[in-house]
């Protein structure tokens, strides 16, 4: 049968910021495949000159609904995605290799990931575990922001003490840039969260307790200023979620005073 191969899958729009640093990084898989939002700038040239293999999807506001298309689209049994901001580090590449050379590896792993604010890596969000590598033909990805893939079979954790091993996101967001992709994904939350019941509490005590836990429980406080924002912004975007919930489960008369008031 040979030896076992790994596809990287990423997902592009405009992407040529970061993207030949990304290519660069994982250059020495079995094969890179680029799945497009049909780019206007320079993405589909640096990815012809990585030699990675380029299939089209359209438009969409976030990647999540293209994933099954792309995943499926790749040549190998074993999937690694990797967003277009994203860079994978030799020792991961090894760690990676070396699992499939288990006599029954586990169906999917999930890789902690470095994440940064105001240029400083935020201990608040690490380790942040995704699960970003599997078997294509046991994993299914549901098409909403902030899924991570089902998994048809056992998921093992990279550990966090493996730094080295860490994804490193290379996006280091400004609080402005940060503040307009919340609105957008808060929005995208709602029907991924159709059934889900948000009484009074959640909004008095959910955010706070993303504050805590991003600033007290993971140790955002040796972040300094930047650690501070951090655990703010995702104080926000929990308040932001349940208000807009709330807000799309209201009725027309319910948003009109005049008719409110007629009841």
């Amino acid at each position: 049968m040979g030896e076992p191969k790994i596809s990287v899958v990423i997902h592009t729009y405009n992407s040529e910021r970061f993207l030949a640093r990304v290519l660069n990084s994982v250059r020495e898989f079995d094969e890179i495949l680029i799945c497009d939002m049909y780019s206007e700038d320079a993405t589909l040239s640096i990815a012809q000159e990585f030699g990675a293999r380029v299939v089209m999807h359209e438009r969409l506001r976030f990647a999540d609904p293209a994933r099954n298309f792309a995943i499926q689209a790749a040549t190998h049994d074993w999937v690694l995605v990797v967003d277009s901001d994203e860079l994978i580090t030799a020792p991961l590449r090894e760690y990676l290799y070396q699992h499939l050379q288990k006599p029954d590896p586990e169906e999917g792993i999930r890789i902690p990931r470095h994440n940064y604010l105001m240029g400083r890596f935020m201990h608040g969000e690490y380790p942040d575990p995704i699960l970003r590598f599997f078997r294509k033909d046991r994993t299914v990805w549901p098409p909403y922001v902030h899924r991570q893939p089902e998994v048809d079979g056992r998921v093992i954790a990279l550990p966090p003490s493996r730094h080295d091993c860490a994804i490193v996101h290379l996006i280091n967001p400004s609080v402005q840039s940060w503040v307009t992709k919340a609105n957008v994904y808060t929005d995208l939350e709602i029907p991924k969260r159709a059934d889900q019941s948000f009484p009074w509490w959640k909004m008095l005590f959910g955010p706070w307790y993303r504050f805590f836990k991003a600033y007290v429980l993971k140790g955002g406080f040796r972040d300094g200023r930047a650690g501070y924002v951090h655990a703010r912004l995702a104080y926000i975007y929990k308040f932001l979620t349940i208000a807009k919930i709330w807000e799309s489960r209201l009725s027309p008369e319910d948003m009109d005073p005049v008719l409110r008031d007629e009841k």
